[in-house]
């Protein structure tokens, strides 16, 4: 819009004698999207590759991007279902064209969105952005309803609980702390899994809107905040203690996707939340 104005202002000044103002044709806005995405067509239940490049509003494939030890950086790419029963959380590899190609499974027919969160290594404040696309899986789909939020859950023997009823508000920082305690009952050693010690992934249910966070401590120095917005920052100071940093973009239901390691295993803890 802000390219649109000094030409805007032209056609309203050219009217202003009274006679035919001269045509004038706004292209559409040059921005970064993604390009030569796969799957492009419906594809069986099975592994599949997902595959694209992001091309930058010069026309050109974007092949800089950001490296390090923390999580901000290169391409998260992220594969939801609609219903958001399933989720898949990958940082794959960069050709030096750019492509990103990624297997992933897709375990059910249904339809999905892949979303890839990208880390640029430009100039200026840009430091990353979502893009996304569909992808249609065949076979029969029926929707889950989201189950009620629940405090406690346990996955591959873990106990996941959450402490007290999270109260959350669109564009206001809230905490919600978290234990884990191992399948002997110890507090979890958590191992730094991309660059955090744990990732909250959240998608709105209804629209898909997205945000991600990290809890961080000592041994993941790379682990840094939400740009502008240090009091959110999530940390961990004892093990199997988790104090995880919200801040919704909008009111509605989410679906956090609570993911750690521990060991050699990753879990992914789903949980159901409003924000008012």
């Amino acid at each position: 819009m802000k390219r649109a104005a000094p030409f805007l202002a032209v056609a309203v000044l050219a009217g202003c004698g009274g006679s035919s103002a001269p045509s004038v044709t706004i292209g559409a806005a040059k921005t970064y999207h993604l390009a030569d995405t796969a799957p492009a067509a419906p594809v069986p239940p099975g592994i599949r590759t997902v595959a694209f490049s992001v091309d930058q509003p010069s026309g050109e494939t974007l092949t800089s991007y950001r490296t390090g030890s923390g999580p901000h950086t290169g391409v998260h790419v992220i594969v939801v279902k609609n219903d958001l029963s399933t989720l898949v959380h990958r940082h794959p590899p960069i050709g030096a064209d750019g492509r990103v190609a990624q297997p992933i499974e897709f375990a059910s027919g249904g339809p999905y969105r892949v979303v890839a969160d990208v880390y640029p290594k430009l100039n200026g404040p840009l430091r990353n952005f979502q893009l996304h696309y569909p992808v249609r899986v065949s076979g029969t789909y029926s929707p889950r309803p989201l189950p009620p939020f629940h405090s406690v859950t346990t996955v591959d023997g873990y106990r996941i609980v959450v402490h007290g009823q999270p109260k959350l508000r669109a564009f206001y920082p809230s905490f919600m702390r978290i234990t884990v305690t191992d399948p002997r009952g110890k507090p979890a050693t958590f191992t730094p899994w991309l660059g955090a010690l744990a990732h909250g992934i959240f998608f709105h249910h209804g629209n898909l809107a997205y945000f991600h966070t990290h809890v961080c401590g000592v041994n993941t120095p790379g682990c840094t905040s939400i740009v502008g917005s240090p009091n959110v920052k999530g940390t961990s100071t004892a093990p199997g203690q988790l104090r995880l940093g919200i801040l919704l973009p909008q009111a509605g239901t989410w679906r956090l996707f609570l993911q750690f390691q521990v060991g050699p295993k990753v879990l992914t803890v789903p949980f159901t939340l409003k924000a008012s």
